[in-house]
Formats: structure tokens, C-alpha cells, sequence
């Protein structure tokens, strides 16, 4: 299904005022859109909303005009012309006299993005129950991507986001699908700044688990690691008593450690896809610059901060050295990003999967979880379970058809 294409009235109706819905349905073709507008203005009717779906070959166009004046024959006659017309271009049609223009949407509007891999049915009954337990009003359904997840946006009116939010968080999780729910409006796309974390968000590794394997010991960090990203330890004493056990190693194995990080998939779409859209893009990381100064090289990034190894005399000496990046330091970095970005944090989003970025999420406009931890999960404004970093592009509205168009020319 393509979005649908509204355009603003054209015209000012009285509520009592009397109008026509006229609905057409078929195979799409070059021409109907013109053809239905030639037919109707022969009767000078103005239009009043306008919306056009065309789903696996077949369109569905709708079009709220003004009755024509002249009464009920002139009227009559409308209705006998537009259905010889649609007949002619074998369609099928439908008129509906009534009045005034639609109905106004109620007030608490959000937009509901759902991604399944796939997207039954049944989760999409669910979901569209769940919003109407919460007295929210489906006002229209797109789909923004079909690969790699099925993603399709509800835009809903009469339900407060935030209790929205929490109905639908219970059901994603019941179905296995990805929900999220932002507040309409306009700041939904003049969000201008995404900061992520790097381990198991930006990269699938754990740099400091790449370092280990070659000091020997990465099962003991790895097990420290799991602890800290669950918020058992604190992240600072944690870092240090991990670093330690890299005492010793050659500075070569930072090129080495740089030639294993494997990229999430969808990194490289998400980061130029963002750029040619005009964000900036940054990362902070738990881990260490000399493996975030890489990336940030690489795929052109605007902004990176992370620790920094200790080296002396060719050997990695068990230490880090400068300001220690944790949870607080990477709420504080984003702040900082975002003020030498010249972008209010309410235009910022952050992305990660740990505790330690749980105040990162929350300091941002939009925090989302990826592939996190339960507790970043039910913390995070929503959250993303498919294994894909471009997805994040769909809960901005970005379609999967903005995406392919920003990545067509280098």
C-alpha cells in the first residue's frame, strides 16, 4: 500500500452544508486521478479532501466535493456522468450524499509504528483492539517498508500517547512485534541529531571482548561485561577491573581488534540515509576512541566519544586515561553533541541497548532500545527487537522508498 495523499480543503464548508463523497475502486492506471476531476469539473464543484490508495495494482480514490448548485437535478445528472465514466474505464463507483466536511479528528495524536518480521494478522488485530480499548481512533494505515521487516504506520487521534504507549507496550510484547508511539507533529521530523552506542548497537561485537580474545581472558570480561549491561555492577569499577586484565598487550592488536568490528546490519543504510537527510550523527561508547575514531572516519560520522587506552612504550598498560564515558557521561556527551550541533535535545535521538545508556535514552527526545536488555526495554521511550539499525529510520516515518532514494547516488 502506497501513503496516502491528502491535500488541505480548498474549499470552506458549513457543517450543514451539502457534499458528495464520490469513491472509486479498481485497476489503477495512468489517467483516473485526471479523468475522475475532468468528469466532476464540468459541474464546478470545489474539493474539499482528496485521498488515494492503490494497493497490489488496485486504487481506491475518494474524493469529498461541493453538491453542484442546481438542485437535485443537477445533482442527478453528476451522478449519471461520473458513473458512465467509470464504467468506461471499467471501474466501480459509489456516491454518498451528506454534509459538511469530515469529521474533526480528536485531539492526542500520535503515530503508531509497528514492525514484524513478518506481520500476521493476529498481532495486527491486536494491536488495532489495543488502540481502540484506549479510545483512540484509527485515522488512516500505510506501509512504510516491506523489507527487511514489514513496517506500517497507524495514525491515531483521541488517545494520550503516553497511555497509548503503555497499552500497546503490553501487547508488542504478548505478540513478538516491535511497537512504537511518538507524539505527532512536526518535531517528529525536524528531529536533527541521532546519537547511538556502539557496542551490540552500532557493532555487533564488544570491543572490549575483542581485545580479551587476544589478552586470553575474553571469557572473565565477558561474564564482567553481561553484569555490567545489566546494571548488577557499577559500570566505572567495572571498566577498570576489565581493562586491567589487558595489561601488556602490543599496540598492534588495535588494528587487528579494527579489522574484526562487524557492522549491525542497516548501520551503513541508517548512518548516509540520516546524512543525506540532513541529521548529524555521533556515537558514544563505553568502549575505547581507539576503535570509535575508526568509525567515526569511516562512515563520516559528525561526532564520537568514548575512553581512551592507556599505551606506553608500544604496550597497553591496564589503564584508561581522561574522562571516564558511563551512563552519566553519555547523557552528558549527547548534551554536548547536541549544543555544538546547535539542536535542542528535544530533537535529539538516542539509540542503545544497555543500562548505562538508559540515561542517554532518557535525556533524548526519542530514546530507543535495540535489541536491549529487559531493563533499557521498559525504560526507553520504544523499543526495536529485529536485527536491522536502518529500522529506526521508519519510527522518524522515513519510508523504505526515502531510504532507497537517498542511497541511489553516491
Amino acid at each position: 500500500m502506497s501513503a496516502s495523499q491528502t491535500s488541505p480543503a480548498t474549499a470552506v464548508t458549513g457543517e450543514d452544508d451539502p457534499t458528495l463523497l464520490v469513491k472509486i475502486f479498481g485497476k489503477d492506471r495512468p489517467g483516473i486521478t485526471a479523468g475522475l476531476f475532468d468528469t466532476l469539473a464540468a459541474y464546478a464543484v470545489d474539493v474539499i479532501d482528496i485521498e488515494q490508495v492503490v494497493t497490489r495494482g488496485r486504487i481506491t480514490l475518494c474524493a469529498l466535493v461541493t453538491a453542484p448548485s442546481g438542485g437535485a437535478s443537477t445533482e442527478g445528472s453528476l451522478r449519471a456522468t461520473v458513473h458512465s465514466w467509470a464504467e468506461s474505464m471499467r471501474l466501480q463507483t459509489e456516491i454518498i450524499s451528506g454534509r459538511g466536511d469530515n469529521r474533526p479528528r480528536g485531539t492526542g495524536r500520535s503515530h503508531v509504528t509497528v514492525l514484524g518480521h513478518p506481520l500476521t494478522a493476529e498481532s495486527t488485530a491486536a494491536i488495532a483492539a489495543a488502540i481502540t480499548d484506549t479510545g483512540g481512533n484509527i485515522d488512516r494505515i500505510f506501509r512504510l517498508a516491506k523489507y527487511p521487516v514489514t513496517a506500517v504506520e497507524f495514525a491515531v487521534s483521541g488517545a494520550d500517547t503516553e497511555k497509548l504507549r503503555t497499552a500497546l507496550a503490553i501487547e508488542s510484547a504478548a505478540l513478538g512485534v516491535d511497537v512504537a508511539v511518538v507524539a505527532a507533529g512536526l518535531q517528529r521530523r525536524a528531529q536533527r541529531l541521532v546519537v547511538m552506542d556502539v557496542d551490540s548497537t552500532l557493532i555487533q561485537d564488544e570491543v572490549i571482548e575483542l581485545f580479551a580474545a587476544h589478552a586470553g581472558c575474553e571469557a572473565e570480561v565477558a561474564e564482567v561485561t553481561a553484569r555490567a549491561m545489566r546494571g548488577e555492577l557499577d559500570f566505572e569499577q567495572s571498566l577498570h577491573a576489565r581493562v586491567a586484565l589487558l595489561a601488556g598487550l602490543d599496540a598492534s592488536v588495535v588494528e587487528k581488534v579494527r579489522a574484526e568490528v562487524r557492522l549491525t546490519p542497516g548501520a551503513r543504510t541508517l548512518i548516509k540515509t540520516l546524512k543525506r537527510l540532513g541529521f548529524q550523527v555521533g556515537v558514544v561508547s563505553g568502549g575505547f576512541t581507539q576503535v570509535t575514531d575508526d568509525l567515526r572516519e569511516r562512515l563520516g560520522l559528525d561526532f564520537a566519544s568514548a575512553n581512551t587506552l592507556e599505551i606506553v612504550d608500544g604496550k597497553l598498560t591496564g589503564r584508561v586515561t581522561g574522562e571516564i564515558v558511563d551512563r552519566a557521561g553519555k547523557a552528558r556527551l549527547l548534551r554536548r553533541f547536541a549544543a555544538e550541533a546547535g539542536v535542542p535535545l528535544s530533537q535529539t535521538v538516542a539509540v542503545g541497548d544497555g543500562a548505562n545508556d538508559l540515561d542517554m535514552l532518557n535525556a533524548a527526545g526519542l530514546g530507543v532500545a535495540f535489541n536491549a536488555k529487559p531493563v533499557v526495554r521498559e525504560a526507553a521511550h520504544t523499543a526495536v527487537n529485529v536485527p536491522f539499525l536502518d529500522t529506526v529510520l521508519y519510527l522518524l516515518g522515513v519510508t523504505r522508498e526515502e531510504v532507497e532514494a537517498a542511497n541511489t547516488h553516491e
